[in-house]
């Protein structure tokens, strides 16, 4: 399929769904039912009393008395020639509201059938022979009556008749009760296509690369057939969550130009057994109805868990089922079908090994958060429908935010939008961005939030004791602005760096990042001989990196090149791979690692204790402070190592890194709080927030 085909195209509007034929029908049937007991009690005639009857009787004017036995009422008929009398006419026309010749014309109730033929017995003997009109009795079949004995019935069984109808039909709530095993995925067809394409994915090259053979073998297939090779039967994509991995998928579906059926690990689950297993049994069937096809699975690791690990017997027999539904389905069907198996996960570890061999998922293809290329390209395409001004540079924009996944930067794009649009502006500029990156890294602004000034000289020493630290450190990551405005539910004040594209760390770096993180409590001791709580995010960062080096990475001479990280724990760790008394050495290296980088940063702070004031003093002032600021107080850095930025736009369009006045930062939580999960913090979360 063309670029052309697919490319800049909206969803057409669905067609809105025809009446349903049998829902009419039923309310047709009620209403003429309806119309029926109307019609009836229209044709009603006019009600007298007993005595009147008797004189209508004596003086001939009858022709036909029926007693209705199962009413207790008496029809009167009168004859043609009372009938055309003027006394009569008048009456009938006058009381009833619909005439009618052929009678019944009165009627009166009795208040016992048997007394009234007793005294309808006594009344013809006063009659002469020839005008006497015998007494018929007859029974009614009323559709009021039965209406009324049997409406709530009648509504009762339409009510449930519709319920069913519903829970039955195809768009009911939870795949209805009738087709509980029927699969719940959404199809992308000919009528409904995908109109994503790799133009709408960017910063994922190495990705696009690997699942365009998965577009060419659905599109031409005997040009890997003919030469032996099979056709893949799934592609896993894996990769911390925001990095497009469904947008990926997408993108597979909308350049195939392939039925496209997409829905989620969870959409197999549900209450009744089996429901999972034939869910998956109807989808691969509709697939090869469909194929050549792609099925899309999103968050697969919520059926794909591994069997038995962790679980009681039995605890979990139901997503087993579905598993192994899965299994052989993946495995079952021909390879000729054309049906490709496409999942998403950001919990490889916690997949079943099965699922993951070849002939199942052939290729995992992972995709990770963007470098600085990438995360250009990423802005790039997320700024194409925001109406910028001139000054916005994609290249500052991915400088700006190290370590955002594609999510994120969609994200701060749009905050930067609403950011510009609440005050009013005629475009989004370069300040919007710079506020909506300090949004999503520190948190809203507390303009009103009261600190007593006191408290402001401590954040101001503070965040100034980190900006001296990292400035005279070599290893450290220059830090591009700081500030003391209150953010977020808790942060008094914030520092930004710009970190490395990097992905190794020696010792010596390692040890300036963690000299740079304590700067702000030891410049604390150092001014006011106290310390504060301020720097539990300090603390906290410096004693995961500790142990780190101390039990992970084998950085430690008396530990030694050992590591006690296992990369296969599913994070539920009941028992130490080690023993008491080596976690006590553990415990004290690692007091003396965080002493040492302690003792040395209160030294380079107390040499460079000019620089600190002078910063501080200016925080109290500006509250802001960019790069340039410290250059023109503190003077440049004393290294020559050009930075990742500086390489990078130097590199195309010659910008200086001074003249980047922005926020540099990332996303404000880890994913894991274990160290031994996430051992060393990225360099792109060296956002100190106090």
């Amino acid at each position: 399929m063309s670029e052309t085909t697919n490319k800049n195209k909206k969803f057409t509007p669905k067609t809105p769904q025809k009446p349903n034929f049998q829902l009419w029908l039923i309310v047709a049937a009620v209403a003429v039912l309806i119309g029926l007991t109307w019609v009836q009690n229209r044709n009603s005639v006019v009600d007298i009393t007993q005595k009147r009857f008797e004189d209508m009787y004596l003086a001939g004017d009858l022709s036909k008395v029926t007693m209705v036995k199962n009413m207790e009422r008496v029809d009167v008929t009168l004859n043609s020639a009372s009938l055309s009398t003027d006394k009569y006419k008048t009456e009938l026309e006058a009381n009833s509201s619909f005439f009618n010749p052929q009678g019944p014309h009165y009627s009166f109730q009795v208040a016992s059938v048997e007394k009234f033929a007793n005294d309808f017995d006594v009344l013809k003997e006063d009659v002469p022979q020839e005008k006497r009109i015998e007494l018929s009795v007859a029974t009614e079949e009323n559709w009021s009556s039965y209406f009324g004995s049997f409406g709530f019935l009648i509504l009762l069984f339409v009510l449930f008749w519709f319920m069913m109808r519903r829970m039955s039909g195809p768009s009911g709530p939870g795949g209805q009760i009738f087709n509980v095993g029927k699969s719940k995925a959404q199809l992308f067809d000919a009528e409904n296509k995908v109109k994503i394409t790799f133009d709408n994915v960017a910063g994922l090259d190495e990705a696009k690369e690997e699942v365009q053979e998965i577009v060419e073998f659905l599109q031409n297939p005997g040009k890997f057939t003919k030469l032996g090779g099979k056709i893949p039967k799934g592609a896993l994509l894996v990769g911390p969550p925001g990095t497009g991995k469904t947008l990926l998928a997408k993108a597979v579906a909308g350049e195939a130009g392939v039925p496209f059926f997409t829905l989620s690990g969870s959409d197999f689950v549900e209450m009744f057994v089996g429901v999972g297993a034939a869910r998956v049994r109807d989808l691969f069937k509709q697939a090869k109805e469909k194929a050549p096809c792609i099925i899309f699975i999103d968050e697969i690791d919520a059926i794909g868990r591994s069997r038995g690990k962790g679980q009681m017997p039995g605890s979990n027999d139901e997503r087993e089922n579905t598993l192994n539904s899965l299994l052989v389905e993946m495995d079952g069907f021909g390879t000729d079908t054309g049906v490709i198996v496409v999942a998403a996960t950001n919990r490889p570890d916690v997949l079943d090994s099965a699922l993951l061999r070849p002939g199942r998922f052939d290729r995992q293809i992972s995709i990770d958060k963007p470098d600085i290329v990438g995360r250009e390209a990423i802005f790039k395409v997320h700024l194409k429908p925001i109406k910028t001004a001139d000054d916005v540079d994609p290249k500052k924009c991915a400088a700006q935010t190290p370590g955002f996944a594609g999510a994120e930067i969609a994200n701060v794009c749009n905050e930067a939008a609403l950011i510009a649009a609440r005050r009013n502006k005629e475009a989004v500029d370069m300040q919007d961005f710079q506020d909506a990156v300090d949004r999503v890294i520190g948190g809203l602004e507390k303009k009103n939030k009261i600190i007593s000034p006191e408290e402001k000289k401590i954040v101001a020493y503070h965040e100034a004791g980190h900006a001296v630290a990292g400035w005279f450190l070599e290893h450290a990551d220059p830090l591009v602005k700081v500030s003391i405005v209150p953010r977020g539910v808790a942060a008094l004040g914030y520092a930004q760096y710009l970190p490395k594209e990097q992905f190794l760390y020696q010792t010596e770096q390692l040890m300036d990042e963690m000299c740079m993180t304590l700067g702000g409590r030891a410049a604390e001791e150092i001014i006011f001989k106290k310390i504060s709580t301020g720097a539990l995010s300090d603390l906290e960062r410096v004693t995961k990196l500790a142990y780190s080096i101390v039990s992970v990475y084998g950085m430690n001479d008396k530990i030694g090149n050992v590591s006690f990280y296992d990369s296969k724990a599913d994070g539920y760790k009941m028992t130490k791979p080690y023993s008491e008394s080596t976690a006590e050495v553990i415990d004290e290296e690692v007091r003396k690692l965080i002493q040492s980088a302690y003792d040395r940063t209160k030294e380079l702070l107390t040499h460079r204790i000019k620089e600190l004031d002078i910063l501080a003093q200016e925080l109290l002032e500006k509250e802001i402070l960019f790069q340039a600021d410290l250059e023109r107080l503190i003077g440049k850095r004393p290294f020559d190592k050009e930075t990742t930025y500086q390489a990078f736009t130097n590199k195309k369009d010659e910008v200086k890194l001074p003249d980047l006045i922005s926020t540099e930062g990332e996303e404000e939580n880890p994913e894991s709080s274990d160290p031994l999960i996430d051992p060393i913090p990225a360099p792109n979360s060296d956002n100190r927030i106090l």
